[in-house]
């Protein structure tokens, strides 16, 4: 039976260790998610921390804020 393997980022490149996309990914979206489910503000506020590191990382801040906090806003 397969292991679940978590889709976490790879610095200082910010790409999935398991699927190689633009972390986050799908597979971790979806998994924060679920983990903040009952605190979106909190999803919200981790986020903005990792976007920030990822600033710090990357040369190319173009869809930073797409890629780490607009798809976690409340629908």
């Amino acid at each position: 039976m397969p292991r679940y393997r978590p889709h976490v980022a790879a610095r200082p490149s910010w790409r999935c260790r398991v699927c190689g996309a633009a972390w986050p990914c799908s597979p971790a979206r979806l998994a924060l998610l679920g983990e903040y489910r009952e605190n979106r503000t909190g999803l919200l506020i981790y986020l903005a921390t990792l976007l920030d590191e990822a600033a710090g990382d990357l040369t190319d801040h173009d869809g930073l804020a797409e890629r780490f906090l607009t798809w976690a806003r409340a629908r």
